[in-house]
């Protein structure tokens, strides 16, 4: 009997120490944005140059637009997104990512150059040869070209 009031007032401990963790109201909560002061424009920001380099409650280095961020942002979006939404709105995302509309970005960015960017502007001239070169990396995004949507109507 004593063995059971033992183990009835641990459990009751336990249970009284686990619903105090899950209502404490502690750590990092984010913005819903920045202050109006910020004015982010046209250039690209490092979130260390505020934030710094801690890596707690969350590691803004991995956020920071470097050249090749383009190629890894899938990764920290996925990770957490409304640290994304401190600067971006979600229609900023869907000007690449839109899926209602087929985005053709050698027809939006016609005279862009920029070498990481998924499509370059001149890419329906030059994509048989890189399609030649590396097949795999059509099919990462488009599948294959005899059954995809974005390929079947020049491919067959």
């Amino acid at each position: 009997m004593k063995k059971i009031q033992n183990l009835l007032a641990i459990s009751a401990f336990l249970l009284l120490l686990l619903a105090t963790a899950c209502t404490a109201q502690k750590g990092y909560r984010l913005p819903a944005a920045h202050p109006e002061i910020f004015e982010f424009a046209q250039r690209r920001e490092f979130c260390t140059k505020c934030h710094g380099f801690q890596k707690e409650p969350i590691d803004f280095q991995r956020y920071n637009h470097t050249p090749l961020f383009t190629e890894s942002h899938r990764l920290v979006a996925y990770q957490d997104d409304r640290v994304c939404a401190l600067c971006h709105s979600f229609s900023f995302c869907n000007d690449c990512h839109a899926t209602r509309v087929e985005l053709k970005p050698s027809l939006k960015n016609q005279t862009e150059n920029y070498r990481r960017m998924q499509h370059r502007g001149d890419y329906l001239a030059r994509h048989r040869i890189e399609g030649r070169m590396d097949p795999t990396s059509c099919f990462r995004c488009h599948g294959n070209p005899r059954s995809s949507q974005t390929c079947q109507p020049c491919h067959g």
